[in-house]
């Protein structure tokens, strides 16, 4: 197996890191790979927000519902999906201006950012840096758009803490790879297919504590009446609407 493989098989989330800091080498090493992945028509749809100053931690802590990784990670990294500097590229070369003013443009900018996203978290685990993607920059995503100051056509889509880890945290339960894979055309779950597939992971120690702490008979229930529920996602999917639109999708 390959150093690249070993890193991808391997890979957890850190939430806790050292005080030291991130060195500027380091993380220009970071983004130098986030910026040479694949994108839409080589137009590089998306811009990097690095934090690493406190008060500006401080000001998103609470959008991050003031998760500790939150401010005392030493760095974070803010992908957002962005048509600004395009569309003003196409401004100033007398460019129709409004063409990726919509759900489209969007998508195509969101997979750039999200591309971009993930070679700078391999990059960053094969230099020995720890990181955790917050799911909070999908939920406030109106009040990133303001505290980071995002123009028209830019929309937060991705944050990352990065750090070099206190310790390395043990791996997570993962679904087989037959979970995920279909040949030529998709195939759905039938109830022994989903028993196969998630068998092991519900006879984990790891999902029997998880119960325990929830008091429920099984994983769907922990993610449907806890975790992530119908009335909460309703909300925020309000919320990206109306940011999108402000924005100029």
């Amino acid at each position: 197996m390959n150093e690249t493989l070993q890193i991808l098989y391997n890979h957890v989330s850190v939430r806790e890191y050292q005080e030291r800091p991130v060195e500027e080498e380091v993380l220009q090493q970071v983004l130098k790979a986030a910026c040479c992945g694949s994108t839409m028509g080589n137009m590089q749809l998306f811009s990097i927000i690095v934090t690493q100053d406190e008060e500006m931690k401080r000001k998103m802590a609470p959008f991050h519902f003031n998760q500790p990784m939150a401010t005392k990670a030493p760095l974070i990294l803010t992908f957002c999906a962005d048509f600004r500097r395009f569309n003003r590229y196409c401004e100033f070369r007398q460019a129709e201006t409004e063409a990726y003013s919509n759900l489209q443009s969007y998508q195509w900018a969101v997979t750039d950012a999200l591309i971009a996203a993930q070679n700078a978290c391999v990059a960053a685990e094969s230099l020995g840096l720890g990181f955790c993607w917050l799911g909070t920059i999908t939920y406030n995503v109106d009040k990133f758009v303001e505290v980071l100051e995002l123009p028209r056509h830019v929309i937060p889509v991705a944050c990352i803490t990065m750090g070099y880890p206190v310790a390395r945290p043990a791996l997570t339960q993962k679904l087989p790879v037959e979970a995920f894979v279909h040949r030529e055309t998709y195939h759905d779950y039938d109830e022994l297919a989903i028993n196969r597939i998630y068998a092991e992971k519900e006879a984990s120690e790891e999902t029997r504590n998880i119960l325990e702490e929830n008091q429920l008979d099984n994983l769907a229930q922990v993610f449907t009446q806890r975790r992530y529920t119908k009335k909460d996602n309703e909300y925020f999917a309000n919320v990206l609407k109306e940011t999108l639109a402000k924005q100029g999708f």
